[in-house]
C-alpha cells in the first residue's frame, strides 16, 4: 500500500544566544587606522601612531570618545601639538582619513541576523567621526538613517561610556533587555573582547587579517539553517 505523503516538519533551530552585539570599525565599516596616521605625519606629526592605534591611545582621544571633548576642545589639542594654523577642515580631513565603506553584503548579514537575534551596536566613537562615516553611508548605500538598521545602536560619544569598560556594555544590554549570557559580543579589538568576557558576555575576537564577520557569522553557523534571500 502507498503510504500517504505527509510535509517534513524539521524541529526550529537552537541557537544560543539571542542578542548579538557588534562593534562597527572594522567589524561594519572598514578602518585604515594609518591613513589617519599619514595624513597627520604630513602635518608635522612624525609620530601619531604612538598617540593613537587600535591597540591604544592617548587620554585625548579617549576623552573625545566619550564626549568630555568637544570637538572644538580636541580640534584646539591637535593645533597644539601640530601647530596653531591648521584649520577645522584640515584637522577633520586627516581624521576622517581613517574611514572606509560598508560593503553592502555586510549590511545585508545585519538583516538577515535580525530576523532570529535581537542586534545591537556599540561603537567607541566621537563627534567628528560620526557625521562623517554617516555620510558616507549615506552617500555610498543609500542610508539616511544608519542607526535604523539595528534594534538599538549606540555610539561612545553619545552615551558618555566606551568599551571595554563593562558600563558600557551592560548600559546597552540593559536598555533592551538582554542578558549577558544569551549576548554574544563581536570586536575587532582583543581588549575590548576581554573586557566584555569580563562583563559576563560571549566574544569572538574578530581577526580582521584572515576573516571578515560574514566568514565569522559562517564559521559560527550563527544563521544555521537560514537561506539568503
Amino acid at each position: 500500500l502507498k503510504r500517504p505523503w505527509w510535509p517534513l516538519v524539521l524541529p526550529p533551530v537552537q541557537r544560543p544566544y539571542d542578542t548579538i552585539l557588534l562593534d562597527l570599525g572594522g567589524v561594519l565599516i572598514d578602518v585604515d587606522y594609518q591613513a589617519t596616521a599619514r595624513a597627520f605625519r604630513a602635518l608635522g606629526h612624525p609620530h601619531f601612531e604612538h598617540l593613537y592605534s587600535k591597540a591604544q591611545q592617548d587620554h585625548l582621544f579617549d576623552g573625545f570618545e566619550t564626549g568630555a571633548l568637544s570637538a572644538v576642545q580636541f580640534r584646539d589639542r591637535i593645533r597644539h601639538l601640530l601647530g596653531p594654523a591648521l584649520s577645522d577642515a584640515t584637522i577633520d580631513a586627516s581624521w576622517n582619513a581613517m574611514l572606509g565603506s560598508i560593503p553592502p553584503a555586510r549590511l545585508a548579514l545585519v538583516q538577515r541576523l535580525m530576523q532570529h537575534y535581537q542586534v545591537l551596536l556599540l561603537s567607541n566613537t566621537n563627534a567628528i567621526h560620526v557625521p562623517a562615516f554617516e555620510a558616507i553611508i549615506a552617500r555610498e548605500n543609500g542610508i539616511a538613517d544608519f542607526k535604523q538598521l539595528f534594534h538599538g545602536a549606540y555610539y561612545s560619544c553619545e552615551i558618555g561610556l566606551r568599551k571595554p569598560d563593562a558600563d558600557a556594555l551592560l548600559y546597552v544590554l540593559k536598555r533592551h533587555g538582554a542578558d549577558p549570557a544569551t549576548t554574544l559580543f563581536i570586536d575587532d579589538s582583543i581588549q575590548h573582547v576581554h573586557g566584555a568576557r569580563n562583563a559576563g558576555l560571549h566574544a569572538e575576537h574578530l581577526e580582521l587579517a584572515t576573516e571578515d564577520v560574514i566568514g565569522l557569522v559562517e564559521r559560527l553557523s550563527l544563521l544555521a539553517g537560514d537561506a539568503p534571500d
